[in-house]
C-alpha cells in the first residue's frame, strides 16, 4: 500500500507540474491540489498520513516569510503614507471594522445553532471512558492556556517588545507590527537622512515579495499533501456523529462571507464581490488547507496587492493586524459550540445568557492565536461562563477534538476572507485601492502619463 501511495503521489505531483507548465492560474492549481489530495486521502486512509512531512515543509516555507514580510511591507507602508496623521484614521477604521464583523459573526453562529440544534441527544459523558488520553490532553492544554493568561494591561505592555530579535523569533506578530510601525515613522521623521535606509527597506520588501511568489508556486503540492493527510487520517466518518455541528458551522461561515463580507466589498469598497473572491482564491485555499491565519499571511498580502489592487501601505498593515485580532470564523465557532454544549448538558439559555455568550466569545476570539485549533481551547472559557462545569466543558471539547481540524479549516478560511475584506474596504476609504487591478486592466499606478 505504501509503494502504491507514493506512486499515486508522484503521479499527482506530475499532473500539478504539467498544469503549471500549461499556464493554469495558481488559484486553479491550488484547487486542483485540494481536490486531488482529498480524493487520495479518502482512498488510501492512514497510508496518506505519509504525505504530512511534505505539507509541513510547505507550511514552514510560508512561516519563514511571515516576519520578513511584516517588517519590510509595514515599514515601507508607513513611509508610503507620508503623513503620520493618516495612521490614526487607518488604525481606527481597521479596528472598528474588525470588531463589528466579529460581533455579527457570534450572533450568526448562535442563530445557526438554534436552527440545527446540534447538541440534542449527544452523549458527551461517554467520552471520559473511551478517550481518556484525549481528555488528559485537553486538560493539559487547558491548564497551560490558563497559566498563560494575562491581564489587559499586561497584554498592552507586551505589545512593546523588550527584545525585537526575540519577538521575531517567537513570531510575536503584534510586537513585530509595533516595531515596524515605529521604525517606519522614525524613517519619516528623519527626513532626508532617512531616505537611504527607506530605499533599502523598499528594496527588501520587493525581494521578500518575489520570494513569496516563488514559494507560492509550490502551494498546489503542499495543499495536496495536507489534504491527503487530513482526510486520510481523519476521514469523513467522524462527521456522522457530529454532522449537524459541522453543517451548522460551514453554513454559518458561508452566510457570514457572502452577506457580511459581500456587503462590505460591494457597498463600501464598491467592487464586484465574486471577482474579489476569485482574486483571493490563493489565500483562501491556502487558509483552508493549512488552518493557520498566520501561515497564510504572506499569501494574503500578495493577493491583496497583486490581484485586488490594495496599496502596499494598507495591505502591509491591515492584514497582519487581522491575522492577530480578526477571528470571525472563531467567533462563529464559539457561538455554535456554546449552544451545542448547552443543548448536550440540558441548560436552558435565557436572553442574558445569549448576550453573555456573545460578549465572551467576541473577547475570546480576538485573543485567539493564528494557529491550528487555538480556538478549541478558548471554548472552555466560554462554556464555563453560563453554567457548564469545567469537567463537562472538557468532555465536550474532547468529543469534538478528533475532527476539529475539518472545522478549523473553515474557520481559518473565514478569518482570512475577513482580513482581505477589511483591508480592501479600508483601502477604498484611504484612497489606496486601484480598481483597474481587479478589473484586469493595467494598474493605474503603473501607467505612464500621456
Amino acid at each position: 500500500m505504501s509503494l502504491v501511495f507514493w506512486g499515486v503521489l508522484l503521479g499527482a505531483f506530475a499532473l500539478l507540474f504539467f498544469l503549471a507548465r500549461k499556464g493554469l492560474p495558481l488559484w486553479a492549481r491550488v484547487l486542483a491540489g485540494l481536490v486531488l489530495g482529498g480524493v487520495v486521502g479518502l482512498l488510501f486512509g492512514e497510508a496518506a498520513g505519509q504525505a504530512k512531512p511534505i505539507g509541513d515543509g510547505f507550511i514552514n516555507l510560508i512561516r519563514m516569510l511571515i516576519i520578513p514580510l511584516i517588517v519590510t511591507t509595514l515599514t515601507t507602508g508607513m513611509i508610503a503614507l507620508g503623513d503620520p496623521k493618516r495612521l490614526g484614521s487607518l488604525g481606527l477604521r481597521t479596528i472598528a471594522l474588525y470588531l463589528g464583523t466579529t460581533t455579527v459573526a457570534v450572533f450568526i453562529g448562535i442563530l445557526m445553532a438554534m436552527i440545527f440544534n446540534p447538541g440534542e441527544g449527544v452523549d458527551y459523558a461517554s467520552v471520559g471512558a473511551t478517550d481518556e488520553s484525549v481528555v488528559a490532553e485537553i486538560n493539559q492544554r487547558n491548564e497551560a492556556a490558563g497559566a498563560a493568561q494575562r491581564t489587559a494591561a499586561q497584554q498592552i505592555v507586551d505589545v512593546i517588545p523588550r527584545n525585537v530579535v526575540r519577538a521575531m523569533g517567537q513570531e510575536d506578530i503584534l510586537a513585530v507590527i509595533f516595531f515596524s510601525i515605529v521604525l517606519g515613522l522614525a524613517i519619516l521623521a528623519a527626513g532626508d537622512r532617512g531616505k537611504a535606509f527607506g530605499a533599502v527597506m523598499e528594496s527588501a520588501a520587493d525581494v521578500v515579495i518575489t520570494l513569496t511568489q516563488g514559494v507560492m508556486w509550490l502551494a498546489p503540492f503542499g495543499v495536496f499533501a495536507l489534504m491527503s493527510w487530513v482526510l486520510g487520517t481523519q476521514g469523513l466518518g467522524v462527521l456522522v456523529n457530529l454532522g449537524k455541528l459541522a453543517i451548522a458551522l460551514y453554513i454559518a461561515c458561508a452566510l457570514h462571507i457572502f452577506i457580511v463580507y459581500g456587503g462590505l466589498v460591494t457597498l463600501l469598497a464598491r467592487l464586484n464581490f465574486f471577482k474579489f473572491l476569485r482574486g483571493m482564491l490563493d489565500a483562501l485555499t491556502t487558509a483552508y488547507s493549512t488552518a493557520s491565519s498566520s501561515a497564510t499571511l504572506p499569501v494574503t498580502i500578495g493577493n491583496l496587492t497583486k490581484n485586488i489592487g490594495v496599496g502596499r501601505a494598507v495591505a502591509g498593515s491591515v492584514a497582519p493586524l487581522g491575522a492577530t485580532i480578526n477571528m470571525d470564523g472563531t467567533s462563529i465557532y464559539l457561538g455554535i459550540v456554546s449552544l451545542f454544549a448547552a443543548q448536550a448538558v440540558g441548560i436552558a439559555l435565557t436572553g442574558p445568557d445569549i448576550v453573555a455568550i456573545a460578549v465572551t466569545a467576541t473577547a475570546a476570539s480576538i485573543g485567539a492565536a493564528g494557529i491550528p485549533s487555538a480556538s478549541l481551547f478558548l471554548a472552555i472559557a466560554v462554556l464555563t461562563s453560563f453554567g457548564v462545569t469545567s469537567e463537562q466543558a472538557v468532555l465536550i471539547i474532547a468529543l469534538i477534538f478528533p475532527f476539529d481540524r475539518l472545522l478549523d479549516m473553515m474557520r481559518t478560511l473565514t478569518n482570512v476572507a475577513g482580513d482581505a475584506t477589511v483591508a480592501t474596504t479600508v483601502a477604498r476609504w484611504e484612497k489606496e485601492l486601484d480598481e483597474d487591478v481587479l478589473k484586469g486592466g493595467e494598474p493605474a499606478r503603473e501607467k505612464v502619463p500621456a
